[in-house]
């Protein structure tokens, strides 16, 4: 029996972890509910149609002004939300050990970062909005360019920005990782530690970049708690993605749905930008309305992601089991994942189906298990035909 820390009650594991990701859902909607209900005010009350007097500003300042305010708005609506999610729950629950001035920091960077790129990409929608009716598509062209590049930079620029990284240090783990890729036909610069263990208990690894960027990064955390046949079968996961074109067809699918979201939401913000009274789509004091529309089509188009998520998932542990043929390794790096993740195993279908990018950890084990079949399962996924 476990006992939550902070807390008097003592349950299993798997009560925490339905606890833990109940929470965080309904902090979750509550953040969503906010966000929904001050654009729909900023909207219902008109308030983008103030203007400063004097010569109005290029169209481009106009955008950025509107967006800055509304970005720092909700985020200041949604400050305690976004506190009680990312420090007080993982903190209560022992998943976080970070300090709080550290935790601060790191969500001002990853706040500067994203805030940078929403208005450079608000700045590019509005932009084409002025000049073509087929700004949907110019756009979206632009934006899956950018999706592209940052790709590629993450591991070189951003992830430093957050973890110290280092080589590996075992040179038998580290050579027994490189014959892996090789292996699988993967390309890789090198094995790269990052620092997990200051921030969190959370295990994980990734092969992060594309090209002359592509490298296997490992948290410390992954190393301490898992024997290197365990690190082995999550590696093989991670090699299964770039063997069957994963981050190609991820970033493929993403696109598709990008096009398809602006080209409906061209449709949505021509009908409804007169009601409101805005001087046609490009309007920036419609900026609320398209991120309402924006935001209404995410939420209708994700459970198409996740969907498409889940099967390649099953196709990269698929090839991890194929590849290293140590099912019991992957069930056991499995059961410790979700044991430091605080993993909810048996989520109700609907929400897995709904939420969740990743098939639940019992149904990982499941299939993993049936490895020791007689009908084995094929790198390419599904069952070897005998």
């Amino acid at each position: 029996m476990n006992a939550v820390p902070g807390t008097a009650w003592t349950d299993s594991g798997d009560e925490r972890a339905t606890v833990y990701h109940r929470r965080q859902f309904w902090l979750a909607v509550g953040t969503l509910l906010i966000t929904i209900a001050c654009l729909a005010a900023v909207l219902g009350g008109g308030l983008t149609h103030w203007t400063i007097p004097g010569p109005p500003p290029p169209w481009w300042v106009h955008v950025a002004a509107l967006a800055v305010v509304l970005g720092v708005g909700l985020k200041l609506l949604t400050l305690p939300l976004d506190w009680a999610r990312g420090y007080w729950l993982p903190k209560r629950f022992g998943l976080l050990h970070q300090p709080f001035g550290r935790w601060c920091w790191d969500r001002v960077k990853a706040g500067a970062i994203g805030g940078l790129l929403a208005l450079a990409a608000v700045e590019i929608v509005y932009g084409f909005l002025r000049v073509s009716p087929w700004w949907w598509l110019w756009a979206a062209l632009i934006l899956f360019v950018g999706s592209l590049l940052l790709t590629v930079v993450v591991p070189v620029w951003i992830i430093p920005l957050f973890y110290r990284l280092v080589p590996l240090e075992d040179a038998a783990l580290n050579e027994r990782l490189l014959e892996l890729a090789r292996r699988g036909g993967v390309a890789v610069v090198g094995v790269w530690v990052a620092d997990q263990s200051r921030k969190s208990r959370t295990a994980n690894a990734a092969l992060t970049g594309l090209g002359r960027t592509r490298r296997i990064l490992l948290f410390d955390t992954l190393i301490a708690e898992f024997t290197p046949e365990e690190i082995e079968s999550v590696l093989a996961h991670e090699l299964g993605h770039h063997v069957h074109g994963d981050v190609r067809r991820g970033l493929l699918i993403h696109g598709a749905l990008l096009l398809a979201t602006f080209w409906t939401a061209d449709g949505l913000l021509r009908t409804t930008s007169a009601w409101f009274g805005f001087q046609g789509s490009a309007d920036p004091a419609g900026l609320p309305l398209l991120a309402l529309i924006l935001l209404f089509l995410g939420l209708m188009a994700a459970p198409l992601a996740n969907g498409f998520s889940r099967r390649i998932e099953i196709q990269a542990d698929d090839f991890a089991l194929a590849t290293t043929r140590n099912s019991r390794a992957f069930v056991s790096a499995m059961e410790r994942l979700a044991s430091l993740n605080l993993a909810e195993r048996r989520p109700h279908r609907l929400k897995e189906f709904f939420l969740y990018s990743h098939p639940s950890i019992d149904r990982r084990i499941k299939r993993a298990e049936r490895f020791l079949s007689p009908h084995p399962i094929s790198p390419q996924g599904g069952e070897e035909k005998r």
